[in-house]
């Protein structure tokens, strides 16, 4: 008969070539043979975990930490679930028992920084993650966890250089035949650059294109999510677009670099941000409606659920937006594509957008013709703001993005957006409510 830790490694090793379902099986068979099988526990834990099932998850590291109570990855593991649980206080119990068991361990003290930073409680978190670095100065977890927290608080100078530390660019690296740019002079150069995380990155970070040109760049390149690349051939400095997806030649530039590194090798501070708008047009062959009588509003409430926050930041549907139904005198668009475009509401009738937005090109035109936007953190938020849109961005407490700095209610990276935060400890409720109130007000000074 196979013993339950044969079974369980040989679960291991469906694991690792891949196939889950192999793995959960043999895992599985392991446990009716020995209910305390470690191994089997743990990787059945890390699988939960990874599938979102995160009660499951905790309930199986805790079976397996019953065996194997020190075991130091096995709490680890636990914490990160816990504090993904929205558990805090059990989540530091956990994590700070990791540091005792391990001082040495460098990803212990970054774990327990972002628990820390997720609180609130930065100066803390801060204190965390340069211990790490302290003790590990290549972890570059913990340096890229400090470049979110100096970036937030407007540190800019040490936080671009933290942020380097991220390995989104790899691929890029192991396929290009030519240089990685870190600042080198650009005289006469030609230059790609490559898209990293989601959409509104690359609608943010564009407007470098022309400054890259000032430096001397004769030629700019830029890959990018295809529904972008209608619109983007329309930027300034931009001299060819490539949509992922297509053939993109292994040669032909002298240097690439990923998008996120623009403001960081471009010395940008808070008072040198190139904010002049707009920095995006509409195609030519893009028609923006005509204004009408009634506030004409556009409505984004979901972002991309594969977000690691996203959780936090989309709206769970379009219903939580009803109070903005009740105001008078507006007209609703929706701007929703993808997750959640389907949605209805009875407070909310639409005139049009959603299912007939073909790519970002549409839904510029869309929000050319408005008289506001009123958007999660997504993508549709970033290019209200490159196109000098009046935008009301909803915001959540529990680990708000960088991008917006902290304590402020304005965005230096656009001057036409409005941001409205959660209050302490979250809820969208009392937020919303604001936000109809001030539209109503908004909609009473257009008519008077």
């Amino acid at each position: 008969m196979t013993s339950s830790d044969t079974l369980a490694s040989q679960g291991g090793q469906l694991l690792a070539a891949g196939d889950i379902a192999g793995a959960e099986a043999l895992f599985g068979q392991a446990l009716v043979l020995d209910s305390c099988q470690v191994f089997a526990l743990s990787n059945l834990a890390w699988l939960r975990e990874q599938q979102g099932r995160l009660t499951e998850a905790e309930s199986l590291y805790l079976r397996a930490l019953d065996t194997a109570a020190d075991d130091v990855h096995l709490l680890q593991n636990l914490g990160v679930v816990l504090m993904r649980l929205r558990r805090s206080a059990d989540a530091e119990r956990v994590m700070q028992r990791v540091v005792l068991l391990a001082p040495e361990l460098a990803a212990g003290w970054s774990n327990l920084g972002a628990l820390y930073a997720a609180m609130q409680r930065e100066t803390a978190a801060e204190r965390c993650y340069r211990h790490a670095i302290t003790l590990d100065a290549s972890y570059a977890k913990a340096r890229y966890n400090l470049s979110y927290l100096l970036l937030r608080q407007g540190r800019w100078p040490e936080g671009w250089q933290m942020l380097e530390s991220r390995g989104q660019a790899s691929n890029f690296a192991d396929y290009f035949a030519f240089p990685r740019w870190h600042g080198q002079p650009l005289a006469g150069s030609t230059i790609l650059i490559c898209p990293e995380a989601g959409m509104g990155d690359m609608l943010m970070l564009c407007r470098y294109a022309p400054l890259l040109k000032a430096m001397g760049a004769a030629r700019i390149s830029l890959l990018c999510h295809a529904p972008l690349a209608r619109l983007l051939r329309g930027a300034a400095g931009i001299d060819e677009v490539m949509a992922i997806g297509e053939p993109v030649p292994s040669t032909g530039w002298d240097w690439w670099l990923p998008v996120l590194s623009l403001p960081g090798l471009c010395g940008t501070t808070l008072e040198t941000i190139p904010a002049e708008l707009p920095y995006l047009q509409l195609p030519a062959n893009a028609e923006a409606r005509e204004p009408g009588a009634k506030l004409r509003i556009g409505l984004a409430w979901k972002g991309n659920p594969r977000h690691e926050n996203d959780g936090e930041r989309s709206l769970a549907s379009l219903d939580m937006l009803a109070p903005l139904g009740q105001v008078a005198g507006v007209e609703f668009f929706s701007l929703q594509k993808g997750a959640g475009e389907n949605e209805v509401c009875s407070a909310i009738s639409f005139v049009s957008g959603g299912a007939a937005l073909g790519d970002m090109a549409d839904t510029a035109a869309l929000i050319a013709g408005l008289d506001l936007v009123i958007s999660v953190d997504t993508a549709v938020a970033h290019l209200a703001g490159a196109l000098g849109k009046p935008c009301w961005l909803l915001l959540p407490d529990y680990l708000c993005d960088w991008r917006w700095l902290a304590g402020r209610n304005d965005s230096p990276w656009y001057p036409t957006m409005r941001l409205f935060r959660q209050p302490a400890f979250g809820g969208w409720e009392a937020l919303i409510a604001h936000v109809a109130d001030k539209l109503r007000d908004f909609s009473k000074r257009r008519s008077d």
